[in-house]
């Protein structure tokens, strides 16, 4: 087996010692088992270039691996071949991964609205609330902890999220006092959005004593789906997920005149490139439009004639 061999066992080590979150770790190792197992006769150091190519052309035409995990798997072989075993092979270069970008899904204003009567229990309210008022990814929303609201200072702040960064998020006083009134119900002094499970009920009288006694954050998977019967009650016929509570948050700051870079810290993007997605969606009224038109060529030459 692999996993005995001295070289996997030494590569074991090697990713230890990289600075990587903990599901990327394991990600690499299992991308390395993976191509083990469809050469079972040979040993990693054994594989020639044109086996891994094979590899990812397997896993690309075969298996019809989505272009996000298909890049993880060209990342971890190139961890373990090109970092580690030091073959510089062509086909880091010569591999390409064809990556569709759809449109986002993008809730207007009154959409919104019509979502958030729809929901009937406070929990989910409040959860989905504030992940559309601070643009949270909902992993993020759920892992929030009453002492991450600096409410002197009006900031949310946002602990490891994605790709391990920490970011600090505006968030409006009235936000704030919504979710004060939200926690004195629970009082769960962990998490401002206790999880309490599907059986609480034979636990628990109440559900305020079930919330204030949860040893666990909320699950994503309860948000996500609150949120699907939410969107089928509400009568909303787009596909609409947590994930586009975090996009229509995004589009409605930059309809309103955000700066995209502004936006972009707020969602806490590693790069502008990915905001820059909202700019297709964002929604401009013609009458907008025309003053804006207007107001270019007014500040451009004032009130110069141009006759001859």
């Amino acid at each position: 087996m692999i996993t005995n061999s001295k070289v996997y066992s030494d590569y074991v080590v090697f990713v230890q010692s990289k600075s990587l979150r903990g599901r990327s770790k394991a990600e690499y190792l299992r991308q390395v088992r993976k191509l083990a197992e469809r050469h079972p006769k040979r040993s990693l150091k054994q594989l020639t270039e044109r086996m891994v190519f094979d590899h990812l052309i397997y896993l690309r035409d075969q298996q019809k691996l989505r272009p996000s995990t298909l890049n993880q798997a060209l990342v971890a072989l190139r961890l373990f071949y090109r970092e580690y075993l030091k073959r510089n092979w062509e086909l880091w270069n010569q591999f390409e991964i064809r990556r569709d970008q759809p449109l986002p899904v993008v809730l207007s204003r009154a959409e919104v609205r019509a979502l958030f009567q729809a929901v009937r229990e406070n929990r989910f309210k409040a959860v989905l609330a504030l992940i559309y008022h601070c643009g949270l990814r909902v992993g993020e929303a759920v892992r929030l902890r009453p002492k991450d609201i600096d409410s002197a200072r009006g900031v949310l702040r946002v602990i490891d999220g994605k790709g391990g960064r920490n970011r600090e998020v505006p968030i409006a006083s009235e936000m704030i006092e919504r979710l004060r009134v939200y926690w004195c119900f629970h009082r769960n002094q962990a998490w401002l959005f206790p999880g309490v499970g599907r059986a609480w009920r034979e636990r628990c009288k109440t559900l305020q004593a079930a919330m204030g006694g949860a040893q666990g954050a909320m699950s994503v998977s309860s948000v996500q789906a609150a949120l699907r019967v939410v969107v089928a009650g509400a009568g909303i016929k787009k596909a609409a997920t947590c994930h586009s509570l975090r996009h229509s948050f995004a589009t409605h700051l930059l309809e309103s005149g955000v700066s995209i870079r502004q936006v972009s810290a707020y969602l806490g993007h590693a790069s502008l490139a990915s905001t820059l997605i909202y700019l297709h969606v964002t929604e401009m009224s013609e009458g907008k439009g025309r003053e804006a038109q207007a107001a270019l060529i007014e500040q451009a030459l004032g009130k110069v004639s141009l006759s001859t």
